[in-house]
């Protein structure tokens, strides 16, 4: 689709939605009000999530805008086949799978445990490791975004995350 010299394709409209939507929601936070005994306020955490969010977008739209320029238009890609469809969103449907039992795990195992057993299955299902040194990467990458989240939520934010009930911790 065109909109005057700007061509996007499915891509960069996906990324301006999402930067337009994201920019609307970040400055109705700007009006929340402050909470005097509490050194961050209720609009802290949704700033920082939807700046990143509308970030995001523009890049989409940026890296969208940047490929259609350097591709041909008259060269067409050919469609992929149900075989290249299932392949292409396999990944997809495992990570929002998982997703699902890490949400479903934090109740009996607790914010720390699935957190960490989350991340580092994530991060070997994206990069799979195959030498001693990249597992230690895995696990070192788990523990710290386990702890360092729990750390910062629930001591800085003061946001209480779940304890699992078989773990109590």
């Amino acid at each position: 689709m065109r909109v005057g010299s700007l061509s996007l394709g499915r891509d960069g409209w996906a990324g301006f939605v999402v930067l337009i939507f994201s920019s609307i929601l970040f400055l109705l936070t700007i009006g929340l009000p402050e909470m005097p005994l509490v050194p961050v306020g209720p609009g802290f955490y949704p700033r920082i999530v939807l700046g990143f969010t509308a970030l995001m977008g523009l890049w989409l739209v940026v890296a969208d805008y940047r490929r259609k320029r350097l591709t041909n238009p008259l060269e067409k890609v050919p469609a992929p086949g149900l075989h290249g469809l299932v392949r292409r969103f396999r990944d997809v449907v495992i990570h929002f799978s998982m997703f699902a039992v890490y949400i479903a795990a934090m109740s009996p195992l607790g914010f720390r445990i699935s957190t960490l057993v989350y991340v580092a299955a994530s991060s070997c299902l994206l990069d799979p490791p195959r030498s001693p040194k990249a597992w230690v990467r895995v696990a070192v990458l788990a523990v710290l975004a386990a702890f360092l989240t729990f750390f910062v939520f629930e001591r800085y934010l003061a946001v209480l995350l779940p304890r699992g009930r078989w773990t109590s911790f």
